[in-house]
């Protein structure tokens, strides 16, 4: 769906560039990640792929053509939930929805929407009177409404419980297997764990990694079998080389005498090597 080749971009009051020659591909019905800290680029990044940052250097092909050869249509293909909820706070969430519909050719079916992110009962209240969840899934009612091709979500499920944070993420893997793509921006590494096919680590404009979750746990992980045994009312714990474990005569006699209370692989987790890579903690939630 993307392609981008050596992308680079200095805003202009800047001396030096915040996006330095970056090169990724967004395949199509893919959920792709795009992670780093605070002011690594990743808003800059995304502003330019939605054509609301002009002036850069580099290429951005979208569906393999060229991003600055579309008008108005490119962004009848597109849909997009920014981090900070923006709607008309004195009109209803229908007033709201009804008034970005009139700007799109196609159109979802937008009571189902609704009622799939709980806000069909309260779709004639006004937007003030909304909680910050209520907002944030009307974002998303606002971000499906022109049954995009290409969604792009920042922080989608910063602010929702954890109910209606599983219902966002069943929306974005249906999306996904309808045959959309996704362009996620998170904190909550956890939801990348569980939504992208493949991520890519920014820092400080430059993509220092990128793989698919699997494969970078693989990477970053230990190679290595801990388990946990309980020998005279006390945890015992020994640590086994993964490789050739299946020949480990003393892993096999422990599995074989011993009450096992826990077995596991050294496999470490997205917030472990998005530590590792950018080196910097993730910020609390």
């Amino acid at each position: 769906m993307f392609k981008v080749e050596n992308l680079m971009y200095k805003y202009p009051k800047n001396k030096e560039d915040v996006i330095r020659g970056i090169n990724f591909e967004i395949k199509e019905k893919e959920i792709f990640g795009f992670l780093g800290p605070s002011g690594a680029g990743k808003s800059t990044t995304q502003k330019i792929l939605i054509k609301i940052l002009e002036d850069y250097r580099g290429k951005i092909f979208y569906n393999g053509k060229d991003i600055q050869e579309y008008s108005d249509e490119f962004y009848e293909e597109i849909g997009v939930s920014f981090e900070m909820p923006i709607h008309f706070s004195k009109m209803t969430a229908m007033e709201n929805i009804e008034f970005f519909l009139k700007l799109y050719k196609n159109n979802a079916n937008i009571e189902d929407l609704m009622k799939r992110v709980g806000l069909w009962e309260d779709k004639d209240k006004m937007v003030g009177e909304y909680s910050k969840g209520m907002k944030i899934r009307l974002n998303i009612v606002r971000a499906l409404l022109n049954n995009p091709k290409m969604l792009f979500l920042d922080e989608p499920t910063n602010g929702l419980d954890p109910k209606n944070a599983m219902i966002l993420k069943d929306m974005i893997r249906e999306f996904r297997d309808q045959g959309g793509t996704v362009f996620i921006t998170s904190h909550i590494m956890s939801d990348i764990d569980q939504l992208c096919d493949n991520v890519a680590f920014i820092v400080e404009g430059e993509i220092i990694e990128m793989d698919s979750p699997r494969n970078l746990k693989i990477k970053y992980g230990k190679r290595s079998m801990t388990l946990e045994y309980k020998e005279n009312n006390e945890t015992v714990t020994v640590e086994f080389p993964l490789d050739g474990i299946g020949k480990n005569q003393e892993f096999i006699n422990l599995l074989q005498t011993k009450d096992i209370e826990t077995l596991h692989s050294g496999e470490t987790t997205l917030e472990d090597i998005f530590i590792k890579v950018t080196g910097v903690a993730l910020r609390d939630e």
